[in-house]
Parts: structure tokens; sequence; C-alpha cells
């Protein structure tokens, strides 16, 4: 996802034409104008004074986004209330409907984004232009020196010298190499990532000095993790550079990429941030297939949709992003929490705390909202991917600490809002489903227990809100031709989302759930190690799953359980909440089941783009899953058979 070039200008709207109805009805109630007019996007800004050049503007799309917002949270809760009030309204009731309206602000959210995302890709052949209208300067006129900064810990580092290598001899060929140096920044401990570290480090050095400055730094501690790491490359090496484009150990960028985004921020000196949107590799991992096809599905009208309303307040990610130096480096030094870890001590989600921050200095933080020249790698196993989810959910609650903080702009503070809801919904969302079974299990005195009609209505209405962002891009994908081709075909692009939506349906407890134990634990202080991913496919063994998933098995089976010691035995067989809890140890090992994966890749379910058509710097990677779409299997193949031998 990630090739990003902002248009010079906005492109001409679409001629209206029948597949586009479905977008103006949208647009009625969203301010038609602000969406197909271009005179009412936000100038392009240019001036050093000036963040964002039409305030009047981003103010009315606020407005509106959050008018809409509210208004759906208060239309859910009074059709839940509506719902439970059939035999009566108690106590009970009232608990299951405040749990379900702390469950409800970032569904609502990915709902209302993803109809206007929707209704940008309908109606304009640039809709990047016009929720990031800003312009570049070619690369031909760069004159900022930009560092590149790979922050490893106890990682791969074959990996990461690999990915380098290749981001270099791209630059290199693209004749602006010199604007650029190379920072290895590592916080390893582990004696084997050390000598590997330094054995890749000086093999690029022999391959690319003189043309190229290569630095490898290990801090002997690690105070701030990540931050840290990247402010004490801001200490010593600031003064040196313009802009820093951070990258993780996993990330992969194109140099046109890379050269865009320089050219943006040189072109516009009030822009602090600028992230690129990061899409996944290609994979053989049956796990990592489904998620990143999801992925790519849902951010698509997400992007677009948030960007519209976020403006020059959006997020940064932490990596695969570019920083303006001097005001990250007078501004967004964060210090130690009060208190003890979990919630104090150093803030471990950094990212979004940065952004803030700059954003408060008068810099704006803007993402770029296309799909190409921006990669990384997603976790292989579900077992990895709830890890790599517990470490955000830590997080992202230090944010409570954060939220009094003076001086944030008031989008700031609300993305910190976002980032805490995001995982504050999982402990609701399991009460409501916990109370809803005992609930349901209840022999009712007098009538029923709940109105169908409206029980059946909010059940609709929700699973249309959660699932808006991936049916919304399904939507405009099938409309064009192209978009059906880069995802393998029509039937392969249908059968992929609806399966996906499936599977993403079936794990949604189990994270929940995860989530949920996960908070509990941290209230006795109880945190996650932050330990390296491992990120290649491998198989899971059945033992290691259920040590890592027994919570959601047995409540799965105390649930089925219940229902069926009652007279509500059949909801179990549709509840895919107690489904998904259940089987979560046998889709855990499914999915991480190479050959199960490579034989997805080989009928080419789950496809994405870079499979289909993989770009230069892709196919240069001899990856599996894009080899394999072409017919040829290289020599080393990354799916390693071996199990996991422990926690």
């Amino acid at each position: 996802m990630s090739e990003p070039t902002c248009g010079r200008g906005l492109n001409s709207v679409r001629p209206v034409r029948i597949d586009a109805l479905t977008a103006d009805v949208a647009l009625t109630f969203l301010e038609y104008r602000m969406l197909t007019d271009p005179a009412s996007t936000p100038a392009q800004d240019t001036e050093p004074n000036r963040v964002q050049a039409d305030d009047a503007v981003m103010s009315r799309r606020r407005a509106i986004f959050f008018f809409s917002v509210i208004a759906t949270i208060a239309f859910a809760i009074a059709l839940m209330i509506a719902t439970l009030s059939s035999g009566g309204f108690d106590l009970l009731d009232a608990l299951l409907t405040l749990c379900f309206g702390l469950t409800l602000p970032w569904t609502v959210i990915g709902f209302w984004n993803a109809v206007i995302g929707f209704a940008l890709m309908r109606r304009h052949r640039n809709p990047a232009a016009v929720v990031c209208p800003l312009e570049g300067d070619p690369p031909h006129a760069l004159t900022a020196k930009t560092a590149i900064l790979s922050c490893i810990r106890n990682e791969d580092a074959d990996r990461v010298v690999r990915h380098l290598d290749l981001m270099i001899q791209g630059l290199q060929q693209s004749g602006y190499g010199q604007a650029f140096e190379i920072f290895v920044l590592s916080d390893s401990t582990w004696s084997e990532c050390i000598e590997a570290e330094e054995a890749g480090v000086k093999r690029l050095r022999e391959r690319w000095s003189p043309q190229v400055s290569i630095r490898y730094r290990r801090r002997l501690d690690n105070p701030g993790f990540k931050a840290g790491n990247i402010q004490d490359f801001m200490t010593r090496w600031g003064d040196d550079f313009d802009f820093a484009l951070v990258l993780d150990a996993d990330s992969l960028m194109a140099p046109e990429t890379i050269l865009s985004m320089v050219g943006i921020m040189q072109r516009n000196p009030r822009l602090g941030i600028l992230q690129s949107l990061v899409v996944g590799l290609p994979s053989t991992s049956a796990f990592a297939r489904i998620f990143q096809f999801g992925m790519r599905l849902g951010m698509r009208s997400y992007s677009l949709g948030s960007a519209w309303w976020q403006g020059d307040s959006g997020p940064y990610w932490g990596h695969n992003a570019l920083l303006r130096v001097e005001p990250f480096r007078a501004h967004c030094r964060l210090e130690r929490l009060p208190g003890c870890p979990p919630l104090g001590g150093w803030i471990l989600s950094h990212d979004q705390v940065e952004a803030v921050l700059m954003r408060r200095a008068g810099y704006a933080v803007r993402v770029l909202p296309l799909e190409r020249g921006s990669w990384e790698e997603n976790p292989p196993t579900l077992v990895e991917f709830v890890r790599r989810d517990l470490r955000w959910c830590q997080g992202n609650l230090q944010y409570l600490r954060l939220l009094g903080t003076p001086g944030l702009h008031p989008i700031g503070r609300v993305q910190l809002v976002l980032a805490i809801l995001m995982f504050i919904g999982s402990p609701a969302w399991v009460l409501f489903m916990t109370l809803a079974a005992l609930q349901i299990g209840r022999v009712p005195e007098s009538g029923p227990m709940f109105d169908p009609i409206f029980g059946w209505s909010i059940f609709a209405l929700v699973m249309s809100m959660v699932f808006a962002p991936k049916l919304a891009t399904l939507g405009s994908l099938l409309l064009s031709r192209q978009g059906r081709a880069d995802f393998g075909g029509g039937l392969r692009l249908v059968a992929g989302a609806f399966g996906e939506i499936l599977f993403s349906t079936l794990i949604a407890p189990v994270m929940a759930l995860a989530h949920t134990l996960f908070m509990g634990g941290l209230l006795f202080g109880k945190a996650i190690v932050w330990s390296p991913q491992r990120r290649d496919t491998h198989r899971l063994k059945v033992m290691h799953a259920l040590r890592r998933l027994w919570p959601q098995t047995l409540f799965g089976l105390a649930a089925m359980l219940w229902l069926i010691s009652t007279e509500a035995g059949g909801a179990v067989l549709v509840s895919p909440f107690i489904v998904g809890a259940l089987l979560a140890v046998p889709i855990a090992v499914l999915t991480a089941w190479p050959d199960f994966g490579a034989w997805l890749a080989r009928i080419g379910l789950w496809r994405i783009p870079e499979e289909v058509d993989p770009p230069d710097l892709i196919r240069s990677l001899g990856l599996p899953a894009s080899a394999r779409q072409r017919g040829y299997v290289p020599a080393t193949d990354q799916v390693a058979a071996d199990s996991i031998g422990g926690d």
C-alpha cells in the first residue's frame, strides 16, 4: 500500500453513472458539495505560517462526521433498549445496554469512514488528492538530506540487511542516492543477534562504500525503547539531516515512494510527519494471507474516510514514515510516565503520542492513502498475532495518563481516545455476550424476553457497520475491471472477501477474550515482555496453541454447555462468539500449517496485488507466494517446516 504521491490538484469529477447512485445517496446527508466540489477541498499547505489552509472546511467536515457518529450511536442504543424492553427493562437489561454502548464508538467510526471513503472512490478519479492535497517537489529538485533509520532489537539481521540493500540499490539507480544515509540503530541484547548485525552491516559497507554512508550504533542500555532509540539518533546526528525515514526490521519501501515522500515533505515546510499506508508482503502463511487480504480490503475506504475528516491531524504508526527532524527533536521527546509499569514507566506505543505532540507544536501530521510502495510482514500465526496485539494493548492503555496533556489539538486528543477504545471495547463485548447468554438461558416468567423484530434489526445494523469498510472497498473494486484484476479476478475477490469475513468473525472473540484477560492482569501489575516477533511461516504444535488459547477454549465450552442445558441450546449454532472461542485452537493450528498456506498460494485464494503482478522490488525478493504465481519456485523457500519448541 504505498507508493505515495499526492496528486497535483484534483482531477475532474467522473460523469454521473448508474453505478455511482449508491454514493450519491450516502452523500446526501454528508454534505454532497464537500466531497464533490474541488473548490471545497483545502488548498495545499505551502506557506510556512499555515498548517491548514482552510480551517472552516475542516471544521465543517469534522462537525458533520461527529454528528453522524453520535446520532448513529444514539439510534443503536435506542434500538437496543427497545429490543430488551419486550419483557420489561430490569437492571440486567440496563447493564447489557451499557456494555453494548461501550462497544459502539469504534464500530460506528469505522462505518462512517467507510461511507465517506466509498463516496470518494466513486466520485473522484484520484480520491487521495482530495483528502491529501499536497504537492511534491520532483526528484531532480531535492536538496534535503534524509537519514534512513532501521530500528531493530533482537531481530533477524539477514532480513534487515536484505531489505536495506534493495532500498539502497533502488535509490542509487535513481541517481539521488547521495541525498540519503543509512543508520542501523540497534537495541539488541542477544549475542547471536549482535554478531549477525555487525556482520550484515559490514557486508553492506563492502558493497556500497563509498557511494553510501552506512552507520551502525548499538545502545548498551535502551531507555525509552524504540522512541528512545530514535531520540538518541536525533541528539547525536540530527543537526546533519532535514528528514528521517523510520523503518522497522521488516519494513521495505520502493525508492520512488521514498523520493516522492521526501519531495512532498520538502515542498510543505509545515508538514511534520508524513505516514505512508503499509501493506503486507506476499506470504505463504495461511493466517497472514487471510489477515492481510482483509486489511487490504478494509483499509482503502477506511483510510480515505478517516483522512477526509482528520486532515492535518492524522495518525503516525511508528514506521514507514518520514519525520521532519528539527521539530521532532524539539517537541516529541517522551518522558517517563509517573508510577510503575505496566501503565507507568516508558511509553510503549510511542507513535501516536509523538503525532499529537507534533500537531501541538503547529506542524501537520498526514497519511498518504495510497496502497503501493510501502510494505511490512504480518504475523504468520494466530498466536503471534495475539502476542503483537497485547503489546499494543498495554501501550495504548498508557494513553489514559496522557489525555489531560495541555495544549493538544482536539483531534489529537480524539486520536488518543480512539486508540484506548480500540481495546476497552473488548471487555465490554465479552461481558455483553456473557450476560446475554445468561439472559437467554433464563426461563422467562411471562412472554418473550426480547423483541425479535428489533433484535434482528439491531443484529443487521451492527453487522453492517462492522463489515462496512470491507464491503465498501469490495463494491468499489467489483465496479472496476482493474480492481478485479488486481486481486486475481472477480470470483477470487468475492470468494476471498466472504471467506475473510467468516474468518475475522471467528477470531474476533479470540482477540476480545485475550484483550480482556490481559487487561485484567494489568490491574495486578502483570505486563507483557516486548520480545521480537517471529515473522517466518512455521508449524504450530497443538499443545503450544492450547497453552496459549486455553482460556478461549474453556469460555466457548462453558458457554456451549450452559446454553445446551437450557431451552436455548439452538443459540449455540448461531453464535459466532461461542463457535469462534471454542474453535480457537483448531483455527490457530490449521492457519499455521505451512502445507495449507502453500496450497492456498497455489490456487490463488486470498491473493493480493503484489502476487498478481509483483513490482520489481517484490520480485527481487523471490518470495514463494509471488514466485509461485509466476510459475517458478526460488531456490531459497522461506517456508520453515520446523515446529515451535517452546513459549
